[in-house]
């Protein structure tokens, strides 16, 4: 069954999206959701994974049992094979599911979006990127209040399909990345 509402999806290894998602995006759209929801929101955000657990099979686990996919986008995102897996996976289950008029998926824009791909950008994506300053004291300025309320706009739009989601399929498919065999060279990114 359903264990989270909400899981992150983002460029793990970025010197800026990370730290901009552990200290700004995640603890406010936890809140904004909590303030918008009748129920306490569970969001799954890796760094909260336990000392010992396995990490692949933790991120499966999470994705299979998540109702909705919040994608923060940067130009890396689209270059690492966990992200562009974890859309994936709901892009599936959307269509597993007959979803055309509305997703599972919702992305923010952190930075540039000239170099998205087209799949992507069909989303509409909220667009973050006024906001996308890393440093923990940034939710000291005056500009952090814009933040909350763009956040907010994004909460509100993700009510239903909390509320909502379809019926929980233990099938469901995650699709896993495939790890590159040489330094550089391109292989198909997922497996079923």
């Amino acid at each position: 069954m359903y264990e989270y509402d909400v899981y992150i999806s983002y460029d793990r290894e970025s010197e800026t999206v990370s730290p901009w998602v552990r200290h700004h995006f995640y603890p406010r759209l936890k809140e904004l959701l909590n303030d918008n929801l009748p129920k306490k929101v569970q969001v799954f955000f890796d760094q909260e994974v336990g000392i010992g657990a396995k990490w692949p099979d933790a991120l499966y686990e999470a994705l299979r049992c998540t109702r909705v996919l919040v994608a923060v986008l940067s130009p890396m995102y689209f270059e690492s094979e966990w992200c562009v897996a974890e859309w994936d996976s709901m892009v599936q289950r959307e269509e597993d599911m007959g979803m055309h008029t509305y997703g599972l998926i919702y992305p923010v824009t952190y930075s540039d979006s000239r170099h998205f791909p087209d799949w992507a950008t069909r989303r509409r994506p909220l667009d973050l990127r006024p906001w996308n300053q890393p440093p923990i004291n940034y939710q000291d300025t005056h500009a952090y209040f814009d933040f909350r309320k763009a956040v907010e706009r994004l909460a509100e739009s993700m009510v239903d399909a909390v509320l909502k989601p379809p019926d929980w399929q233990p099938d469901w498919p995650i699709l896993q990345p495939v790890p590159s065999a040489v330094a550089g060279m391109r292989l198909p990114r997922l497996q079923p």
